[in-house]
C-alpha cells in the first residue's frame, strides 16, 4: 500500500473522512480524469461506476462487469497518489459475490468501497424504476463486507436507494442499522430536498456521503459549505 508522509492511503483516507473540511471526491471512469482531479489540488478521487459505464458506451443499468470495474481501479490507482473510493455497485450478487469483490478492489489498490441495497442488476441512483433488497440482506451483505476486507483501514462505505422506493423513514433506518452492522460511512442516495438533506444529518450519528449531480440529478445542488454545516464529511 502506498504511503502518504509515512501514512497508508487508506488511514490517510480515514483522517480525511474525519477532517473538519469537508472531503470533495470528483468523479473519475478513467487514469487521465483520475490525474486531472489530482493536479486540480483534490485530496481524493472517488471511481464512479456510472462514469465508467457511460465512458464505456452504456447506460448505468448494471452491464459493466466487477472485471471491468476492478481493471479501471487498477488503472486509476496506477495512475495517481492519492486515495481513491471505489463504487462496487450492489457487490456483483449476493453476499459471497460482495466478499470476492471486496478482496478484489483492496487488492487493486482501493481505499474503500460503497455498497448499495438495490437489487441486481442496479440502475443509476438518479433513474427511476429501482428496486431494493430486503433490509436484512443489506445489512447482511454489510456485515460480510466488513469481514472480508483483509486491511481495517479499508472503509466500507454503505449506500442505500431506499428513498426512491420506500420512503426517508426507511433509507435512515437502513443508514443507521449499516453503522449497527460495521459500515463506516453512510451514503442515502438521492435525497430530494434540503429538509431531507438535514434531516439524514440529524438523525444518523455516522460520517456522511452526499452524492451531488450538477444536472439532472433529484438532489438540490448545495454549496460545500452548508453540506458542512449541516453534518456532512464527504
Amino acid at each position: 500500500m502506498p504511503k502518504t508522509n509515512g501514512v497508508s492511503h487508506r488511514q490517510h483516507f480515514r483522517e480525511l473522512i474525519m477532517a473538519p473540511d469537508m472531503l470533495i471526491l470528483p468523479g473519475a471512469w478513467d487514469g487521465l480524469s483520475a490525474l486531472l482531479i489530482e493536479q486540480a489540488g483534490f485530496d481524493g478521487v472517488y471511481v464512479t461506476g456510472g462514469g465508467i459505464a457511460r465512458s464505456s458506451g452504456v447506460p448505468d443499468i448494471g452491464l459493466i462487469t466487477m472485471s471491468e470495474q476492478v481493471a479501471r481501479i487498477r488503472m486509476i490507482c496506477e495512475a495517481v497518489s492519492v486515495p481513491m473510493l471505489a463504487d462496487a455497485d450492489t457487490g456483483y450478487g449476493n453476499a459471497i459475490n460482495l466478499m470476492r469483490a471486496i478482496r478484489e478492489m483492496e487488492a487493486a489498490g482501493a481505499s474503500g468501497v460503497h455498497i448499495e441495497d438495490q437489487v441486481t442488476p442496479k440502475r443509476c441512483g438518479h433513474y427511476e424504476g429501482k428496486e431494493v433488497v430486503e433490509q436484512r440482506e443489506f445489512l447482511q451483505k454489510i456485515e460480510a463486507a466488513c469481514n472480508a476486507r483483509q486491511d481495517d483501514d479499508f472503509v466500507i462505505i454503505a449506500r442505500t436507494d431506499a428513498r426512491a422506493v420506500l420512503g426517508l423513514d426507511e433509507a435512515i433506518e437502513r443508514g443507521k442499522g449499516s453503522v449497527k452492522a460495521g459500515a463506516d460511512v453512510v451514503f442515502i442516495e438521492a435525497p430530494q430536498t434540503v429538509e431531507e438533506i438535514q434531516r439524514i444529518a440529524d438523525e444518523i450519528n455516522a460520517p456522511l456521503l452526499l452524492n451531488m449531480v450538477a444536472k439532472g440529478g433529484k438532489t438540490p445542488y448545495m454549496p460545500t459549505a452548508d453540506l458542512e454545516r449541516m453534518g456532512y464529511n464527504m
